[in-house]
């Protein structure tokens, strides 16, 4: 999520895919538009995963590095689709599925049986960001570096020099990513990407931007339909990134919204949430001053990364159970289930090589984002963010100095602009129990975009997300929505 903290509003955050994406032979249907061609052909496998399928078709577009700059140097942009399968076919649906930093080219055929009725009507369409996996991505870090650090700096530093790792190790990435990312490290804001989207939208031939944000993606959406009010076409945010908060306002928010759904799982399990997240807390102090061993050669559970691994299961209700075997076995020494986790949310393969959501996730929110909170400045509100969380409360905090700490280059805003006066309805969807964008977040983008724009729908679940997650009520709405153009009442709730 954009300036938030590393654990990213990000669909699906332990099954990124990766399905590599080139231009191959021409599959017959340029998507020709404004003098720019689509040369779409065959997805093409990437390492060790397999291309997508038959189905699936990538292609590369051409964008401006710099849109101030329209004729200079330009970047790649990888893009992937499936074509409609009825014959009532509406255009296309552009998917993004949160981060800062997801792979749509790798999430959208995963993706796909989730939204085959959409499908019917509608081309499936996703791509990379730029400065995400092959849209230019950045890597600040190199895989032995990422580990290191994952040992050695504490994310709840409790002494001086605990600090000066702390914010060293975070102004050496910041560096890292400057080096790595070169001139481009100053274009890859979300804005620069809601302008790309745009550009999308021509060549693929659509008179309005259809559109499936999801998370961060929902922040996207509305910095799209700021831009391009008269672009908007049927729009639907899902998981929604609150655009009225702060940097300090969206780590409390966040840190409410994983306490909340900490507390639903420990009610689920018959134990008080009170005590049970101070139990949890005390197994995240013990773990601070002494790390777990773990089945993992040369590896052990610190704070942080047991932290990441219960911040996984809390995606969604189904790995609840999960979360429960590994806090047992944490409890009885044994970090290995915890440390699983972790690598999941961390995208580390068995071989320690790591993804690099994160990297770009840094550099994209970081562009985005003037604020840059002193040390000074988070330890004084420590105290609020321990309050609302004991569990999740002091990381949080602390990341607000760390994240873009001595960042080299600066951010432009404080919070993103979403007004989008004279834009078609908007489908807002919130679901009461995100633990990544809470609720609230909803209310609030529908309120920016603008009366008689932002149109919310609410589901009483859990989970990062509303769509596909169960809710038959849910689906049908905003099916009916993307494919007949029925817009629910303001205030509908599904529960």
């Amino acid at each position: 999520m954009t300036r938030f903290t590393r654990w990213a509003a990000l669909t699906a955050a332990a099954a990124l895919l990766t399905a590599g994406c080139t231009g191959g032979g021409s599959s017959g249907d340029d998507g020709r538009s404004g003098g720019t061609a689509l040369d779409w052909g065959r997805c093409k496998a990437s390492g060790d995963t397999p291309a997508p399928g038959g189905d699936w078709q990538c292609a590369t577009l051409r964008v401006p590095l710099d849109w101030s700059k329209p004729d200079g140097s330009t970047i790649g942009l990888a893009l992937i689709r499936a074509k409609a399968t009825g014959d009532d076919r509406l255009g296309s649906l552009l998917f993004n599925f949160g981060g800062p930093g997801g792979s749509g080219v790798s999430m959208m055929p995963s993706y796909a049986a989730s939204v085959s009725a959409l499908r019917e009507r509608y081309d499936l369409v996703s791509w990379d960001p730029r400065g995400v996996a092959a849209s230019e991505g950045v890597r600040c870090r190199d895989d032995k570096d990422i580990q290191a650090a994952e040992s050695s700096v504490d994310g709840t530093p409790d002494t001086p020099a605990e600090e000066r790792t702390f914010l060293e190790d975070a102004a050496g990435f910041g560096k890292g990513c400057q080096k790595a990312a070169g001139k481009l490290m100053a274009h890859v804001s979300t804005t620069d990407t809601a302008r790309d989207m745009d550009r999308i939208r021509q060549v693929l031939g659509d008179d309005r931007l259809n559109y499936f944000g999801i998370s961060y993606g929902t922040e996207l959406g509305g910095v799209y339909a700021h831009l391009f009010p008269k672009k908007v076409g049927r729009m639907t945010l899902d998981a929604v990134v609150d655009p009225s908060a702060d940097t300090f306002g969206h780590a409390k928010n966040q840190t409410r919204g994983f306490q909340t759904a900490l507390d639903n799982y420990l009610k689920s399990t018959g134990r008080d949430p009170e005590q049970g997240s101070r139990k949890i807390a005390g197994l995240l102090d013990r773990i601070d001053s002494e790390p777990l061993p773990t089945s993992s050669p040369g590896r052990e559970l610190t704070q942080t990364l047991a932290l990441t691994g219960i911040v996984l299961p809390l995606y969604s209700k189904s790995s609840w159970p999960v979360l429960t075997s590994a806090l047992e076995a944490a409890e009885e020494g044994d970090g290995s289930e915890l440390l699983a986790l972790a690598d999941g949310y961390n995208e580390r393969d068995d071989s320690g090589g790591y993804g690099t959501t994160t990297h770009s996730q840094r550099v994209i929110s970081c562009l985005d984002d003037k604020q840059r909170p002193t040390l000074e400045e988070t330890k004084r509100l420590l105290p609020e963010f321990e309050e609302i969380s004991p569990v999740f409360g002091s990381f949080l905090g602390w990341d607000t100095a760390g994240w873009c700490h001595d960042w080299p280059v600066p951010g432009q805003y404080d919070t993103p602009e979403v007004s989008a006066p004279g834009a078609k309805p908007v489908l807002v969807v919130g679901n009461t129990g995100d633990p990544a964008t809470p609720y609230e977040g909803a209310r609030r983008m529908a309120d920016e975009l603008g009366e008689g724009v932002g149109v919310v729908l609410t589901w009483k679940g859990e989970g990062h997300g509303a769509y596909g997650s169960g809710s038959d009520c849910v689906d049908s709405t905003v099916n009916a929505y993307l494919l007949d153009g029925t817009v629910p009442e303001d205030g509908k709730v599904c529960s």
